[in-house]
C-alpha cells in the first residue's frame, strides 16, 4: 500500500513469515504493490548471491528518510476506512504474534468501540512466533473460551495471514473465513461475478458450501501470488488461501490480516450472529497431505495411473 502512495520505485519488506527469526528473507514488490515474478525474483536473488553489486556505503548510499509516524498513520487510515459504522458490542482478543502487527493492530482496533485486547505484542527481534500467533494458537482458543469473547484473531509474523476463533474456541481457518464473508457479500450484491478463488489446498468441504450457496470458485497453484493472478485477470473481489491468506482485492493487493480481520468483524455486526453461527455452514472433510519425492515432477503427473488415483 505504501509503495503506491509513496510513488517509490519498490518495497521491501524483510520477513520469515510464519517462521522463527532465524528465517528471515525479504520480499520485493513492484511499483504498483505486487509480489514480482518468479522469474524476476531469481534475477534478483542471482545478482545478490554473485556479487555483481558490491554493498554500498558511505557517499554511494542513497537518501535514507524516516517518515515511520507518517507512514503507519497513512495506512492505518486506510485500513479503518475498509469498513462502514463502529463495532461496538464485539469483545475480541488479538494476537499480535510479536511481529508486524504489534505496531498497527492496537491502534488500528483502538479507533472502533469494541472491547479489544492484545498478547504477544512486545516483539524483541527474536521472540516472533514463537509459541503465539496463526501457528501456535491454543493459547488464544482458550482464553477466548475462559473470558466469554466474541472473537479472537491470530496474525502471523508478517501478518499477511490470520485465523479466527469463534466465541467457543473453535478455530476458523481461511476457508471458513473465506465462506463466510463471500456469502455475506452474495447477499448484498457486493461480490462481482459471484465467484470465490481458491488454491488446490482448499477443503472439499468448503466447495460442498460454495455450491449450497450458489457461488462459483476458482482453483489456482498454493501461493497467494496465483490467488491474485486469478483474480486480477478475471476481475474478481475476494480469493486466498486455508492458511489465511486472504485477499479483498477492493482494498490491497495482496493478503492484509488486519483487514481479513476487519471484514469479519464487519459479517458479525451485520448480521448480529455469533461466529459459530456464520461457520455452521461449512463442515471440513478429513484432508491429509502428503509429499511424494519423485525424480521427474511433470512426467509423474501425466502418468495416466497417478491420473487415475487423484480423480
Amino acid at each position: 500500500y505504501l509503495t503506491v502512495q509513496e510513488k517509490a520505485d519498490a518495497g521491501i519488506v524483510i520477513s520469515a513469515s510464519h517462521n522463527p527469526y532465524e528465517h528471515n528473507g525479504i520480499k520485493v514488490f513492484n511499483e504498483k504493490g505486487y509480489k514480482l515474478p518468479d522469474a524476476i525474483e531469481e534475477q534478483v536473488e542471482g545478482k545478490i548471491l554473485t556479487d555483481i553489486y558490491p554493498a554500498a556505503t558511505h557517499g554511494e548510499i542513497g537518501v535514507l528518510r524516516h517518515g515511520l509516524r507518517q507512514s503507519r498513520e497513512a495506512y492505518i487510515d486506510h485500513l479503518a476506512g475498509t469498513i462502514e459504522g463502529d463495532l461496538s458490542g464485539l469483545r475480541v482478543l488479538v494476537d499480535c504474534s510479536n511481529g508486524a502487527s504489534s505496531a498497527t493492530a492496537p491502534e488500528l482496533f483502538g479507533r472502533f468501540r469494541c472491547f479489544c485486547d492484545f498478547i504477544h505484542r512486545e516483539p524483541d527481534g527474536v521472540n516472533i512466533n514463537t509459541d503465539c500467533g496463526s501457528t501456535h494458537i491454543e493459547g488464544l482458543q482458550l482464553y477466548v473460551r475462559e473470558h466469554h469473547l466474541d472473537v479472537g484473531f491470530a496474525f502471523d509474523g508478517d501478518a499477511d495471514r490470520c485465523l479466527a476463533v469463534d466465541e467457543r474456541g473453535q478455530v476458523l481457518n481461511g476457508d471458513k473465513i473465506m465462506y463466510i464473508c463471500a456469502k455475506h457479500f452474495k447477499e448484498r450484491g457486493q461480490l462481482p461475478s459471484n465467484t470465490l478463488v481458491t488454491t488446490v489446498m482448499s477443503n472439499f468441504g468448503l466447495y460442498k458450501a460454495l455450491d449450497k450457496a450458489g457461488i462459483r470458485y476458482e482453483k489456482t497453484a498454493v501461493g497467494d501470488r496465483y490467488v491474485y493472478e486469478n483474480m486480477k485477470e478475471n476481475d474478481f473481489m475476494i480469493g486466498g488461501e486455508q492458511s489465511g491468506h486472504i485477499i479483498f482485492r477492493k482494498y490491497a493487493h495482496t493478503g492484509d490480516g488486519l483487514i481479513t480481520a476487519l471484514m469479519l468483524m464487519q459479517v458479525m455486526i451485520d448480521t448480529q450472529l455469533p461466529l459459530s453461527v456464520l461457520a455452521a455452514g461449512v463442515t471440513m472433510y478429513p484432508q491429509v497431505l502428503k509429499n511424494v519425492r519423485v525424480d521427474d515432477k511433470d512426467l509423474t503427473l501425466a502418468d495416466a495411473a497417478v491420473q487415475a488415483a487423484v480423480d
